[in-house]
C-alpha cells in the first residue's frame, strides 16, 4: 500500500502548496473573502489527504478494493469539492451555474463516501 501512500502524499502536497499561497495572497491583500475555500483546502485537501497517506505507510488495509475505492473517491472528491467551491464563489461567466453546482455537490458527496470507506477500513482492521 505504499503506492496509495506516494500518491495521496503528493497529492496533500499540492493542496498543502495552494493553500498556503491563498493564505499568502490573503494575508497581503488583506481580503479574506477566499477564507472558506483556503481553509477547506487545507483541512481536507491537505490534512487529511496527508492524514491518509500515513496510514497506508502504517497499516496494511485487509481488503485491496475498498482500499482503491477510497484512495481514488478521496482525491476526486477533495478536488471536485473544493474546485467546486472556488466555482461556486467565483461564479465565471464562460461556465453554467449548474456544473459549478455539479461540481460543488458531487465533489462533496464522493468525498463523503471516501470518510465511508475509511471508517470501514478502519473497523476492518486487525489489532497487532
Amino acid at each position: 500500500m505504499i503506492k496509495y501512500s506516494n500518491l495521496l502524499l503528493k497529492v496533500a502536497a499540492v493542496f498543502g502548496l495552494i493553500g498556503a499561497g491563498l493564505g499568502g495572497h490573503m494575508a497581503g491583500s488583506s481580503d479574506y473573502a477566499i477564507r472558506p475555500i483556503h481553509a477547506h483546502i487545507l483541512v481536507v485537501g491537505w490534512l487529511t489527504l496527508f492524514a491518509w497517506a500515513v496510514y497506508y505507510r502504517v497499516f496494511l488495509p485487509k481488503n485491496r478494493i475498498l482500499a482503491g475505492l477510497h484512495v481514488y473517491s478521496a482525491i476526486i472528491g477533495a478536488v471536485g469539492l473544493t474546485g467546486g467551491m472556488a466555482l461556486y464563489n467565483f461564479r465565471p461567466d464562460f461556465l453554467p451555474s449548474a456544473v459549478e453546482t455539479a461540481f460543488y455537490i458531487g465533489g462533496g458527496a464522493i468525498l463523503l463516501l471516501s470518510f465511508v470507506f475509511f471508517c470501514l477500513l478502519a473497523f476492518m482492521q486487525k489489532d497487532k
